[in-house]
């Protein structure tokens, strides 16, 4: 069971703050999702908690940067867009942050090779990079305790540094 002022990772709504537990009409956790201007409280029932994950460990979001510039991209394909986007939803969603860090770094893969053909890449590579980063960067932001924008230059400085 989680406590107060831990943070977890619910399914839709990313990393949340546990507030405490309350029991009308049935024992849930109240929680308040971070990164959102305008954070309500949600609840969710303590019987569905093997939904819910802690966030990554500090050493683990250090592990996880240092690894970014040698991780594989996700060969994925299905026969339309609309699958493709539908699985990593669902691999958002339900994976890890490792997984999600992998899908931001095939769409900047995917959508730089879609460009350098001179084709504009389709929307939903976009919207699947934009949500993969996002929670992506929440969970590295709490676990390291440092703004998403000191995590998003950790990355580039990993990645420039692979370059050289």
């Amino acid at each position: 069971m989680y406590k107060a002022g831990e943070y977890i990772v619910h399914p839709g709504q990313g990393v949340c703050r546990v507030e405490g537990v309350v029991s009308e009409p049935m024992e849930a956790y109240r929680l308040l999702p971070i990164g959102l201007h305008h954070p309500t409280f949600i609840r969710f029932p303590l019987a569905n908690s093997d939904k819910l994950r802690p966030v990554l460990s500090h050493d683990e979001a250090v592990e996880l940067i240092e690894e970014y510039p040698s991780m594989q991209v996700d060969n994925y394909t299905d026969r339309s867009n609309a699958l493709e986007e539908e699985h990593f939803k669902q691999k958002i969603r339900q994976g890890t942050c490792r997984d999600s860090v992998r899908i931001v770094k095939t769409f900047r893969h995917r959508i730089a090779e879609t460009r350098a053909r001179n084709k504009k890449p389709p929307v939903a590579y976009e919207r699947i990079l934009k949500q993969a980063s996002q929670r992506s960067l929440e969970e590295l932001s709490v676990a390291l305790e440092m703004p998403v924008d000191d995590v998003k230059t950790l990355f580039e400085k990993k990645f420039d540094e692979s370059q050289n």
